[in-house]
């Protein structure tokens, strides 16, 4: 005996009628149909008379009724308990340089969300969730990643790449007339490198080595200036303005994505982490074509 047969039995019961009864139910009515002869079979009693036109409770079915509404509004109050349990549990979260501006309003009444404010790189924040220093993180991972170190991703947000040229320009450019820059410090900047050398060989995209950290900022833009050439932005924020003589282009043939992901413990099980995962990850939507559109070969949402 499951508790959704308990509600069937009820919603029958109250609409007596089986076609209106799985309309409210969003099921089908043969399905409802054979739920309520399991349920009747465990009881060992009939709940319902039927016939082609009528459907009435049994005696036994009246005197079970009240009973059953009782045990699901205990359900339904464990649950209601739970949740105001797991709302006032705080879950920790760290983020690389992006975030969904409404982090608060996703998780409101499911969990207690603490954002980390040690923004970090993205290696390094999924390496602490999996040693337990933080709960869940927003970061770029691979596949190899996330296997390696027991984790599971959910994508929570894409980034379309934009290159940056040193004119008024803001034509489309192809991937393969683009520059992507490689820093020579591969702890701070160890996924973008990643990234980035895999998207050359890819697309044809030239390499520029560089070791001044100026995949972002004013140096970024020193070296667009330098190279004459649109150079392809990393997805790190920056507070630094695009210089006036300067115009983003989009890339294309194809337009590099780079995706967000929320990442957790594959073997977490407390209820305010998976919740608030869930809450932060149900309404995401992808609105790119992925047959104009670049990944790299080990990310994990290629079938998102």
């Amino acid at each position: 005996m499951e508790l959704r047969q308990l509600r069937y039995f009820v919603a029958v019961a109250e609409e007596l009628n089986f076609g209106r009864a799985a309309a409210r139910l969003h099921i089908a009515g043969p399905s409802l149909s054979q739920q309520i002869k399991s349920l009747e079979r465990d009881l060992g009693v009939r709940l319902f008379e039927r016939d082609r036109r009528t459907v009435t409770l049994t005696a036994h079915g009246e005197t079970l009724l009240p009973q059953t509404r009782a045990l699901l509004e205990q359900a339904d109050g464990l649950r209601r308990t739970a949740r105001g349990f797991a709302a006032s549990e705080p879950v920790r979260l760290g983020y690389v340089s992006w975030r969904p501006s409404d982090l608060a309003e996703r998780v409101s009444g499911v969990a207690q969300l603490l954002v980390d404010t040690w923004v970090m790189p993205s290696h390094t924040q999924a390496a602490r969730v999996a040693d337990g220093s933080i709960d869940l993180a927003i970061c770029w991972v691979r596949a190899t990643d996330l296997a390696e170190q027991e984790l599971s991703g959910r994508l929570i947000g894409v980034d379309r790449l934009f290159a940056v040229s040193a004119d008024r320009d803001e034509s489309a450019v192809r991937a393969a007339d683009a520059v992507v820059l490689v820093d020579a410090d591969t702890e701070a900047w160890a996924s973008w490198n990643i990234y980035a050398v895999e998207l050359a060989r890819a697309t044809g995209a030239s390499v520029v080595r560089i070791d001044d950290h100026g995949i972002t900022g004013p140096a970024f833009y020193d070296h667009v200036r330098r190279l004459g050439r649109p150079v392809i932005s990393s997805p790190k924020r920056d507070a630094t303005p695009l210089p006036r003589d300067f115009a983003r282009r989009p890339v294309v043939a194809p337009a590099p994505l780079w995706t967000w992901a929320l990442v957790v413990r594959r073997d977490e099980a407390r209820p305010a982490v998976l919740a608030a995962a869930e809450a932060l990850t149900r309404d995401v939507k992808l609105d790119f074509d992925l047959a104009t559109s670049w990944l790299p070969a080990d990310d994990p949402f290629h079938q998102a």
